[in-house]
């Protein structure tokens, strides 16, 4: 329980920011999904194209401190290299 105003007040904030932090995470990863199976597939420009949306959806999420840019950094790269392994 919070002993003063001002931590109510920053425990009302920390769980409305919690909510939408939790929705941009569920979202990242619905997309990233959607682009695995894309390189699973072996669907090239398709997968290219849902790359460039996810690597600036990561971007927007470190930006907005939602995740940390070395997790971003790394996710991309990762990502980056199942493409080029691609024909």
């Amino acid at each position: 329980m919070p002993n003063t105003k001002s931590a109510e007040r920053r425990t009302r904030s920390n769980a409305r920011k919690e909510v939408v932090n939790h929705t941009r995470k569920a979202n990242l990863k619905t997309i990233e999904r959607t682009y695995l199976s894309l390189v699973k597939e072996g669907k090239k420009p398709e997968a290219a194209t849902s790359l460039r949306e996810v690597s600036s959806l990561l971007d927007k999420a470190a930006k907005t401190g939602v995740m940390h840019k070395g997790t971003t950094d790394r996710k991309k790269s990762r990502l980056t290299l199942l493409l080029n392994t691609l024909k």
